[in-house]
C-alpha cells in the first residue's frame, strides 16, 4: 500500500512538473578598457590614466528564472551582482545583488510587478533615447539628466502594464530609497526614510519611440545627514526617430529643488561628506536640461554615435556658483560576435557638474563579451 502511494506521488509531482515549467537563466557581461581622464578648474586639479572597467556595459553576474504558474501567470525572480573586473571587488556599495534583487508576478494580461531593488522608470526609458544608453560615464545624458543615471531603488514595488496599441505605463513607490543611508543602516522610523516615486510613459510604433517619466523623493533630516527636508523632482520627455541611414534622437527635462547624482554613488565635486550617493538637496534650485543625439549605422558591424547635452540652473543654491554646463561626446562600436564587441568613445564637459570654469575630458576604449 505504501509502495502504491509513493508511486501514485511521484506520478502528481511529475504531472505537476510537466504543467509548471520553471527555467533559470545564468548570465553575465564583463567590461574592461584603458581609459584617460583630466579634471582642470579652480580647485580641481587631476588626471589618471589606465585600466577602467564597466564602460559600455557594467560589468555582472546575474540569474534570472521563471516558473510558469499557469493561466497566463508567472513567477519571475531577477538576482544581478555587479563587479570590477580589474580588481575583482562588488560594485554598488559592496551590496552582493547591488544591481538587481526582484521577486514578482508576470501576466500577459495585467502586465507585471516587481518588489525589491531595481533602476527607476526614467533611467529605464531614456536608456532606449540617449545614443549612449545608461553607459559611457558622462558621456550619457545622466550627466545633466541626473533621475537617467542609473538610479537604482532600495524597496521599490513597480509595476509595468501590458502594452496596448503601442502605450506601455511603468510606476513604482519605494518605501525607503537606500537603505545605506543614515547611522543605523536605514533603520529609521518609518516618516524619517527617503520615500521616492517613479512613473514614465511610453508610446512605440514602427520608427517612433516616445517617452516621457517623473521622479521624485522626499528627503528628510534624519536620512539625509541633515540636510534640509525638501522634495527633489525631475521632468523628462524624449523621443527617437529611425530613419535607418540615421537614428535621431532628443530630450529636455527640469530638475527641481536638488539634484539626482544616480549611479555614481559618490559626492558631487565640491560637495560635502552629507551630500549621500544618489542625491543632493537644495531648496529653490531649478536646472533645464537639453539633449540631442544621433547614431549612424555605418556597416552591420559598426555603429558612430554622438551627443550633445546641456543643463542650464537658476541660481547658486547647488553649488555655490551653478554655471551652465554642456558635455559634447561622440562614440563608436565595432561587434566581432553577437557576443563581443571593440567600443570607443571621448567626452567633453565644460563648467562641468555647474562648477564655473571647470572641465572634464575622456578618452576610452575597450571590450565587452557577454555570456
Amino acid at each position: 500500500m505504501k509502495k502504491t502511494l509513493l508511486a501514485a506521488s511521484l506520478m502528481a509531482a511529475c504531472t505537476g512538473a510537466a504543467h509548471a515549467e520553471s527555467a533559470v537563466t545564468l548570465y553575465g557581461i564583463i567590461d574592461i578598457g584603458v581609459g584617460y581622464e583630466r579634471i582642470r578648474g579652480d580647485g580641481f586639479h587631476a588626471s589618471r590614466i589606465g585600466q577602467v572597467h564597466g564602460v559600455a556595459s557594467g560589468s555582472r553576474v546575474g540569474l534570472h528564472g521563471v516558473e510558469d504558474l499557469g493561466d497566463g501567470l508567472s513567477a519571475v525572480f531577477t538576482m544581478e551582482s555587479g563587479f570590477a573586473p580589474t580588481n575583482g571587488e562588488r560594485q554598488q556599495g559592496n551590496r552582493m545583488f547591488g544591481r538587481q534583487s526582484t521577486l514578482g508576478l508576470d501576466s500577459r494580461t495585467w502586465g507585471r510587478i516587481e518588489f525589491g531593488r531595481q533602476i527607476n522608470m526614467a533611467s529605464e526609458l531614456f536608456s532606449l533615447i540617449d545614443p549612449f544608453g545608461t553607459s559611457y560615464n558622462a558621456a550619457n545624458m545622466g550627466a545633466t539628466f541626473g533621475a537617467t543615471n542609473t538610479m537604482r531603488l532600495d524597496n521599490l514595488a513597480m509595476y509595468h502594464s501590458p502594452v496596448v496599441g503601442g502605450f506601455q505605463l511603468g510606476v513604482g513607490y519605494s518605501f525607503n530609497a537606500d537603505d545605506t543611508m543614515g547611522g543605523d543602516a536605514g533603520k529609521f522610523a518609518t516618516a524619517d526614510n527617503d520615500r521616492a516615486l517613479t512613473a514614465g510613459l511610453s508610446y512605440s510604433k514602427g520608427p517612433l519611440f516616445v517617452a516621457a517619466s517623473y521622479d521624485r523623493l522626499k528627503g528628510t533630516a534624519a536620512a539625509a545627514g541633515g540636510q534640509s527636508k525638501a522634495t527633489l523632482r525631475e521632468y523628462s520627455l524624449g523621443a527617437t526617430y529611425d530613419l535607418e541611414v540615421v537614428k535621431l534622437a532628443a530630450a529636455v527635462g527640469q530638475t527641481l529643488d536638488g539634484w539626482f547624482v544616480g549611479q555614481t554613488l559618490a559626492v558631487m565635486p565640491g560637495g560635502s561628506d552629507k551630500d549621500f550617493g544618489y542625491f543632493k538637496l537644495a531648496e529653490g534650485f531649478r536646472a533645464t536640461s537639453t539633449m540631442v543625439g544621433l547614431t549612424v549605422p555605418v556597416s552591420n558591424a559598426t555603429a558612430v554615435f554622438g551627443s550633445w547635452q546641456r543643463a542650464d540652473p537658476n541660481s547658486g543654491k547647488l553649488t555655490g556658483g551653478d554655471k551652465t554646463f554642456n558635455v559634447y561626446a561622440i562614440g563608436a562600436t565595432y561587434t566581432l560576435s553577437k557576443r563581443t564587441n571593440f567600443y570607443a568613445y571621448a567626452s567633453y564637459g565644460d563648467n562641468y557638474a555647474f562648477h564655473d570654469g571647470v572641465t572634464d575630458t575622456a578618452v576610452v576604449t575597450g571590450i565587452r563579451h557577454q555570456f
